[in-house]
């Protein structure tokens, strides 16, 4: 065959061919009387066996390689072209997210293109204050995708930069909550602290009650707690198994009694969490240090009974909760019985 008709029905155009003729990968077999090359259904079969390896992503040198070293093996060659595939198609992915955040920014004009680029250069930088600087610097009258800050808020380690983008995602007018929904159930449990951590800074948002709600069942115990304490001062009653956990454990205590104590202010709250603050004080495993957060605890609760638990503290056998409990009977003594949440007829 001459190298039109091998052209025609191989699909490899007739530029191609002379390119492998010359390469040494693709030689035809013969010459016409007039010196045309003549292709036999050898060649042919090789043209096809060098146009399969070229799809695998092999060069043509590799491909001469292959196809004349018998000693050449391709298993190392075919895990590197899966490397460099993967890495190929990880930047592209990238790219790909970049034009989509640029396109959801609804660029008027190429400056605010280059706003949206120089911002996810920035926040691109192996620098933290670089970073920082990239979320606070910029315009207000620049729209940004949430979805590129909650991806920015999910990654994010430094705990500076981290409250920044947080600042941001809440203020961008974008659907936070819903662009920080894949990191919730993310397998890696800092990526959950980080995206139940941003939704509580936005918990008037629509859904992030039913979020949160979730995250309170969430393996991790910091995850947890971030959605009690956010669900909490919602007046979210679930919370307060997790809540006094927190002053029992000194994990965030101050955070979590402030917020028992606004919950008791709904007085079918009030005894559920009185009581839990009481069983844990009875507790055998509660040490002086545990029972002092617990007194520190009900001094933010409303009511008469408090006093009455704090005076029964104040003649404990452990001298440092007895004097912490006497401290606190005399604090709420002084308080005027709108502070204390005294009934009227106490």
């Amino acid at each position: 065959m001459l190298i039109g008709e091998v052209a025609r029905r191989s699909g490899v155009s007739t530029r191609m061919l002379r390119h492998y003729d010359a390469l040494g990968l693709v030689r035809p077999t013969g010459r016409t009387v007039g010196g045309y090359r003549e292709y036999s259904a050898e060649d042919v079969r090789r043209i096809f066996h060098v146009e399969s390896l070229r799809s695998l992503g092999l060069s043509l040198k590799q491909i001469g390689r292959a196809l004349e070293d018998p000693a050449f093996t391709p298993s190392a060659l075919v895990s590197d072209l899966i490397r460099w595939t993967e890495d190929r198609l990880e930047r592209e992915q990238e790219l790909l997210e970049r034009l989509r955040a640029v396109d959801a920014s609804a660029p008027t004009g190429w400056q605010d293109v280059l706003r949206i680029v120089e911002l996810m250069q920035g926040l691109d930088s192996t620098s933290a204050a670089r970073r920082q600087q990239a979320v606070l610097a910029r315009p207000g009258s620049t729209p940004v995708p949430a979805e590129l800050l909650a991806g920015a808020v999910l990654a994010e380690a430094d705990p500076h930069v981290a409250g920044a983008l947080r600042w941001a995602l809440a203020r961008s007018g974008g659907d936070g909550v819903a662009a920080l929904a894949d990191g919730v159930h993310a397998q890696d449990a800092d990526v959950r602290r980080r995206a139940v951590l941003a939704i509580a800074e936005m918990a008037e948002a629509p859904g992030a009650d039913a979020v949160l709600t979730d995250a309170l069942g969430d393996p991790d115990t910091t995850v947890r707690r971030h959605a009690a304490l956010a669900l909490g001062r919602r007046g979210v009653t679930a919370t307060v198994p997790t809540l006094v956990g927190m002053v029992v454990e000194g994990s965030h205590d101050v955070d979590a009694a402030e917020v028992l104590g606004t919950l008791s202010r709904d007085p079918g709250r009030a005894d559920r969490i009185m009581t839990a603050l009481v069983d844990e004080l009875a507790a055998p495993t509660a040490d002086s240090a545990t029972r002092i957060r617990l007194a520190q605890a009900l001094v933010e609760l409303p009511g008469t009974a408090v006093r009455e638990v704090l005076r029964q503290l104040a003649r404990d056998d452990d001298p440092a909760v007895a004097l912490v409990a006497s401290a606190f009977v005399t604090v709420l003594d002084e308080r005027s019985p709108e502070d204390r949440g005294d009934d009227e007829d106490s």
